[in-house]
Order: structure tokens, then C-alpha cells, then sequence
């Protein structure tokens, strides 16, 4: 019972943090010099394009500066990158069928054997909804003309407060940024 009550926590921490974890990928073109960027601006004519609120846009964007920032590139009039972003969401159904249900005499059940028939209460089944996103961000090469790295993030968005929302999207660009710059270890 000790046991029981110690694992419940566990379990329950467990089910709560994968919830809110963002699952990432990453892409990369292999000829690229990722040591000779130190600039970069943001494509406005591909961001105007990502489907949602002009609000949300301006999170991501600001999550993004501040990532790369941190990693040593410079805003500029004339950068090496370009930054892009895209975004999805799907909405995910889930329907959880408990399987505890009549069961007659214990696994032997009114017709026969079936271990799923144990018996104990009314079938219950649940639906849940949630909506996951995923966030694509790319860094075009200015020089080249071309997509020289590519990192997409997906999770469930949550629905809550503002100071929430921007908790979320930071988490998102973070967990996506750390792939950059890319190394061979890595893939």
C-alpha cells in the first residue's frame, strides 16, 4: 500500500509534464557554413503568411530574437539570415474506453471466458479534446537564396491565461533553438 501511495505522485507528475513537453526535429543542409552567419532579419512576407493572430506572431517573433541573441547573431538591415516562420494546429480527439465493465461471474462472464469482463461498474468512456501545435521556424541562407536550417516544434497549445500563452510560445522557440547551431553528433 506504502508502495501504491508513493508511485500515484509519481505517475501523476509523470502524466502531467508529457502533456506540456514539445516534441522537436530538426533539418539542416550539410554544405551550409553555420559558423559564417552573424546576422539576421526577419522575413516579413513569409510571417505575414503564418495563420495566426498578429499577437501571437509578435510572441514568437520576440522569442526568436531573444534566442538568437543569446546565441551571438545581430539584428541588421542586411543579414546573412532571414528568419521564417509557419504554424499548424490539429485539433486531436481522444477517446479512452476504461474497459471496466458488468461482467456477469467474474472472467467467465455470462457466455464464456473473456479476461477483458472482469466486472465491477458501468462502462466509462471519456473524450478529450486538445489542440496541438507546431511551429516551424527556417533560416534562409540571403547570399544563397536558400533554406539552410529548419527546426519544427509540436505540443499541446494550452488554453489559459495570456501570461500562459507567453510561457508556452517561449518554451516552444527554446526547445526548438537548442538545435541550432546544428552539430553531427546530433542527427
Amino acid at each position: 500500500m506504502k508502495t501504491i501511495k508513493l508511485l500515484f505522485p509519481v505517475v501523476a507528475l509523470l502524466l502531467v509534464t508529457s502533456c506540456i513537453s514539445v516534441r522537436v526535429a530538426s533539418d539542416y543542409d550539410e554544405q551550409a557554413d553555420f559558423n559564417s552567419y552573424k546576422t539576421f532579419a526577419f522575413y516579413k512576407t513569409g510571417i505575414d503568411q503564418a495563420e495566426i493572430s498578429d499577437l501571437d506572431k509578435k510572441r514568437i517573433l520576440r522569442s526568436i530574437e531573444k534566442e538568437m541573441l543569446a546565441r551571438g547573431f545581430v539584428k541588421s538591415d542586411n543579414p546573412d539570415l532571414l528568419v521564417n516562420i509557419m504554424t499548424k494546429a490539429n485539433k486531436r480527439v481522444n477517446v479512452n474506453n476504461n474497459a471496466w465493465g458488468w461482467g456477469g461471474f467474474g472472467a467467465w462472464g455470462w457466455g464464456g471466458w473473456n479476461p477483458w469482463m472482469w466486472g465491477g461498474g458501468p462502462m466509462m468512456n471519456t473524450v478529450t479534446t486538445r489542440i496541438e501545435g507546431v511551429l516551424y521556424i527556417d533560416l534562409i541562407d540571403t547570399k544563397q537564396k536558400e533554406l539552410v536550417w529548419q527546426g519544427k516544434g509540436t505540443g499541446t497549445l494550452l488554453r489559459s491565461k495570456m501570461s500562459k500563452k507567453q510561457e508556452r510560445i517561449e518554451e516552444f522557440v527554446a526547445e526548438i533553438m537548442k538545435e541550432y547551431p546544428p552539430t553531427a553528433e546530433a542527427n
